[in-house]
This record gives structure tokens, sequence and C-alpha cells, in this order.
């Protein structure tokens, strides 16, 4: 894996940077489009680190492309079929993008992480053993770690600033931010996309066992998917092969990265520590094997 080449940072001279992202840079193209290019940084615990993990952002790109096509028909997204080379004119400025960028109409972002667990794993599972609880919704009892829910749950948080940590919050919450009529909207649909896309990937061998969506509005208030869907980063994936309950089972995302941290001295807020080689290298090849199993 380490002879692929990795993009840290984008440079696009002939547009302008609007922001930088924990892995995306967004260039503005006109009021109506942006492009939206998906570098290797990589995010744990909602801090960037500093190395980056090679050819994810292309992997990234590849996966979150193939559901938003896939999905088209539950909810409208940013996409667009604008060509990059029709944007990007300049050689190099496209070869250094090309098969990480994106050209997607602008929306409004609504300021929520629509979150969808379907199996009882992570910071769920700490709630749960705590309170019976996940995000504030009472689950039956004598659930065990990694067992899948009678029901896939929405558990929203507040999109957080880079180098924050996003905050779980009620569904009530969620409403005084966007309204009940956009805020059942949103969870309606979040858990359609989840259903629909766990009955695809569990015949590909993938358990999703949670994930994440965002969404925007346009300009008259209608609903559209935005950011990416369903990668390895959005979401928690399992091997259907190695599923277990009662275990942490691995993982073809970033929960790899994230349990080697783990075992470190680290506080979780920035700066980061140095990924080893063999780390990031093991990160790149289970994005890889996500992405032939979903889309191949």
């Amino acid at each position: 894996m380490t002879t692929l080449t990795a993009l840290y940072e984008s440079h696009l001279p002939s547009l302008k940077l609007l922001a930088r992202g924990k892995v995306r840079d967004i260039y503005e193209i006109d009021h109506q489009y942006m492009l939206i290019v998906t570098t290797d940084r990589l995010s744990a615990f909602d801090v960037i680190l500093p190395n980056p993990i090679p050819d994810k952002g292309r992997v990234l790109t590849t996966v979150s492309n193939f559901w938003f096509n896939k999905l088209r028909d539950v909810i409208p997204n940013h996409l667009t079929h604008i060509p990059l080379e029709d944007i990007l004119t300049d050689a190099d400025e496209y070869h250094q993008v090309i098969g990480r960028a994106i050209i997607v109409k602008k929306f409004t972002p609504l300021p929520v992480e629509a979150i969808v667990r379907g199996y009882l794993i992570g910071s769920g599972w700490k709630d749960y053993q705590l309170t019976g609880q996940v995000c504030g919704i009472q689950l039956p009892e004598g659930l065990q770690q990694a067992e899948k829910l009678p029901e896939p749950i929405f558990t929203p948080s507040t999109k957080a600033s880079v180098g924050d940590h996003d905050e779980n919050v009620s569904f009530e919450k969620i409403v005084a931010l966007i309204g009940q009529e956009m805020a059942e909207k949103v969870r309606d649909v979040s858990l359609q996309l989840y259903k629909e896309a766990s009955e695809y990937a569990k015949q590909r061998g993938i358990i999703i066992a949670d994930t994440k969506f965002e969404f925007g509005v346009d300009d008259e208030g209608v609903l559209h998917l935005i950011d990416e869907i369903l990668t390895p980063d959005s979401s928690r994936f399992w091997s259907a092969d190695d599923y277990k309950i009662g275990t942490n089972p691995p993982s073809f995302d970033k929960q790899y990265v994230r349990d080697y941290l783990e075992t470190l001295d680290w506080n979780k807020t920035a700066p980061a520590p140095e990924l080893p080689a063999e780390v990031a290298d093991e990160c790149a090849k289970k994005y890889h094997e996500a992405e032939i199993r979903l889309t191949h």
C-alpha cells in the first residue's frame, strides 16, 4: 500500500478555497456549485491525524458516489453531471484530484448529524451498560455487545466545528433546531436509507452496524442528501463472516485506527499522534476491501 500516492491537502489556485474540513477541501465554483475534494486525511475522535491513509479519498469518493446513485430514488442528493475537466482546465490541478473530486450543487446544510444505529456498539454500548438506554432511547434488558437492535434507532447529534466533538442530542433538540416537520423527515429518510443500504450490504457480506447522514435544503426548502454517504469514514462496517455477538467485531473502517489509538496515552485532543506505517497501511487495506465488496 505504501506505493500509493497520498493527498493530505489539495491546492487548486484556479478556484477559491472555502474551507478545509476534517477530510474534505471545499472550493467555490460559482453561486450554484462547489467542488469538493476528498483528501486522504483521517480524523479520529474528531481530531485530524498528522499522516494520511493512502488512496483513502479516492475510495471514499467511489463508495459515496455508488450509494448516491443507488439510493437516489429515496431522496435527491447534491451530485451533478458536470465533468471535472470542465471546471479544472489546468492539467496539474486536474490530475491532482481526479477520482477524488466531485462537483455538487450548493445547499444550506442542516446543523444535524443524522446517526442511525442498527447494532449495539461503541458509545451506544457504553451508554446502554450505564443506563439501559442509547441516547435517551430505552432498550430491552439483557442485550449484549454488538447485538442487533430490535429496530434501527435514530440518535442524532449536533455538528461540531473542526477540532470540537459532536454532541449527542435528543430528537426534541433537533425539533427545536430545524422544526418538527423537517426533523421527522430527516429521521424517517435516514432510517429508510439505512434499511435499504443494510439489506444490500448484507448480500455483499458486510453488516452496517451504524452510519451517519448529512442533509441540506435548497432555496425551496427541499431536503437533499449531501457530504458523503455510507462510506468507511461515516459508517461502521463489519464482515458478516466474522460477526459474533458479545465481542467488538473487526471492522472495515477507521475503527481499526480508533482501537489502536485507544492503546496509547493520548487525551484525544490535538495534536494527534503519528500513526505507524503498518497501521496506516492496514487501514488502507480495510477501506479497499470495503470498496471492492460493495461496488464490484
